[in-house]
């Protein structure tokens, strides 16, 4: 139980959490607003929505969050065989947990900033995303792809595998925005590849992020 400090009558509404329990207590307050909600998560599935929503104080993803079937399982049986994470942008890149993850042999990358990605990208009038993407594709072991704000990152997965020239192993879709966003999503949903895709506009680096530690944390 948390108390109130004291001292000041402004500061009566405040509670005193130690800063290496405030996560904890988050947390407490998100299952307890959930409960409140009347909304039970699959216990699979708990921890990836309830971190989603602690990072980004929106519970609308207890609703919005698509789990392909068995999607938690597939993911951590690649993370224990060492695959890559590979995200379409670089604050994605540095909110994973890369320790965690070269724990079990794999690496994260993110290709965006690269001078070849924008030469290609601009030479062919697409992304940096869609050549970003394709560069992923020849690293030679499976790879999530954690997709936080590209669509077009999605789209060109979803091409690359409609014309068998590559298969992802796994896919966190969950780019936010206005243009071909929402679309971009429900292609991968139709897909047999295993994923995690919050439908709708929402989403972002940090959910990318922090949907890829949630399942890291739970190795």
């Amino acid at each position: 139980m948390t108390e109130t400090c004291s001292g000041h009558k402004e500061l009566e509404r405040i509670e005193c959490v130690l800063p290496d329990e405030i996560e904890k207590r988050s947390f407490e307050i998100i299952s307890e607003i959930l409960k409140e909600k009347g909304i039970t998560l699959p216990k699979d599935q708990e921890l990836v929505t309830k971190r989603a929503i602690h990072t980004s104080a929106d519970f609308d993803y207890a609703n919005t969050l698509v789990f392909s079937q068995n999607a938690i399982a597939s993911a951590k049986e690649l993370i224990r065989k060492g695959a890559d994470i590979v995200t379409d942008t670089n604050m994605a890149l540095a909110g994973i947990n890369k320790k965690k993850l070269a724990e079990f042999g794999g690496s994260a990358h993110c290709f965006m900033a690269e001078e070849e990605v924008a030469r290609i990208a601009k030479k062919r009038q697409v992304t940096r995303a869609t050549i970003s993407m394709e560069m992923a594709s020849k690293l030679e072991k499976p790879v999530i792809f954690a997709v936080g704000n590209a669509p077009t990152a999605l789209i060109q997965l979803y091409e690359m595998y409609q014309k068998k020239e590559y298969i992802p192993s796994f896919i966190i879709g969950v780019p936010v925005g206005f243009v071909n966003v929402e679309v971009a999503k429900e292609l991968i949903v139709e897909t047999d590849i295993p994923h995690i895709v919050n439908i709708g506009r929402k989403g972002g680096s940090n959910i990318a992020a922090a949907i890829c530690n949630a399942i890291l944390y739970q190795m």
